[in-house]
Order: C-alpha cells, then structure tokens, then sequence
C-alpha cells in the first residue's frame, strides 16, 4: 500500500506483470479489504481469499482452483514493483516450452556485490549443469574455502529472484505437503519443494530488480522510479 510517486505499490506490481506478454489473467489475490479495495479502484482484477493461509503461494492456489483450464500458473510476489516483464516472459517461455521435465521455474541473477553474499536477506541459490536448483540458502552458497579470490567467489554466487512458475499438478501437490525440515530451519518455502522431490528449473537473467523488504528499500525503489520515468 505504500506509495511510490503516487501510486500504491500493489499498482506498479500490477501493471508490471500485465506488461508481460504470456499472461491471459492478471489477478491480485488478498485476504485485506484495503488491497481489494485498492485494486479495484485502479481497474485491476483482484479477488478475495481465506484468512488462514500459511503462505502466498496457498493463496494463489486459492484462486487457481477456479480456473479449471489454467495449467500455468505463476506467483508473483506484491512486493516488487520494478518485476520486469520480460523476466516474466522468459520464465513463461521456459516453463511452457523448454523445461518439460520442470514441476516449478523460478529466476536468479548474479551478485555484484560481497556483502550480499553474507546477509541472510539476500537468499542464494546453487544449480546444477542442468539449471536446476540444488539448494537455496539463506547463508553463503557455495562455500568459498580460502585462499579463493573474491573474484571467484563472485563468478559461483547467484542471487534468487522469488518468481515461481507451476505447473498445475505441481501446485496442487506442493499445497498438500506439510512444512519440511529445511523448510522450517531456513524460512524458505522452496526447500518444501526441492526435498519432497520436485524439480526446480532456475533461469539467469542479468540483474535482481529491487525487491521492498524496508523502509530504505522504498526510497531506493523511488529514485529509480524517478530516473526511469522521469517524474
């Protein structure tokens, strides 16, 4: 709800992913009258949901169900205004035509800076030759034993981008499970995934767009706005 040149964040998020060019609904999906409200004032889609749901992703399902022909269906996460929607495409593209083997696609992008690579905000990833995930992390991942360089250390540290494609039977399946070990030690719902055996495809893009997690992400998010649009 905060607002970012005028316009709540939800907004920006909204118009971000129906830039994208494989989506035939965009819908926020909200248990707060004042989202729903929100939403419905600047045209977009949104739909009511339970209360109780222990995550986001319980809540899409929600509104999947309904869909009965919707085979795809992603999550993006309200909290991201600067989405990029030819992410979104790229991921559409890899879920839909690419990976058949994928039961859940998701994004990362390299790290550029060492300090992200030890703040446990920052969650990492680690893939296989396949591109499919391995582990995510909120610790440093890989572990670089010294004397490696930092430079090396960089060029094996990847940055996750919390967008998830699923496949329907993947959906499903993942609301059925209950929190896993990892799941629960790490706060990462994508661990419930990887150890109950689904695979996890992760597409590189260059960069991580700014994600709002505070205050000080905000003001960043809006000097961006600022110098992309010009207001």
């Amino acid at each position: 709800m905060a607002l970012l040149s005028g316009k709540p964040m939800v907004q920006w998020v909204y118009e971000r992913v129906s830039q994208a060019n494989g989506f035939d609904e965009v819908i926020v999906a909200t248990d707060h009258p004042d989202i729903f409200d929100t939403v419905k004032a600047f045209g977009g889609a949104v739909e009511m949901t339970a209360e109780h749901h222990p995550s986001g992703t319980d809540r899409v399902w929600e509104v999947a169900k309904t869909r009965k022909n919707a085979q795809f269906i992603f999550n993006v996460q309200g909290d991201e205004p600067l989405v990029n929607p030819h992410y979104l495409d790229e991921a559409i593209m890899g879920l839909t035509l690419h990976h058949e083997n994928a039961d859940i696609i998701t994004l990362m992008a390299p790290i550029h800076d060492v300090a992200e690579i030890e703040n446990p905000s920052v969650v990492k990833v680690v893939t296989s030759g396949s591109n499919e995930a391995l582990y995510f992390s909120r610790a440093a991942i890989p572990y670089a034993r010294p004397p490696v360089e930092v430079e090396a250390r960089m060029n094996h540290s990847f940055r996750h981008i919390g967008i998830y494609g699923f496949r329907r039977s993947a959906l499903e399946k993942f609301v059925q499970l209950p929190v896993s070990p990892l799941e629960a030690l790490e706060k990462l719902e994508q661990l419930r995934a990887l150890e109950a055996g689904m695979r996890i495809v992760v597409l590189s893009v260059p960069e991580a767009p700014i994600g709002v997690d505070t205050p000080a992400d905000l003001s960043k998010i809006q000097a961006t706005i600022d110098l992309e649009y010009h207001v």
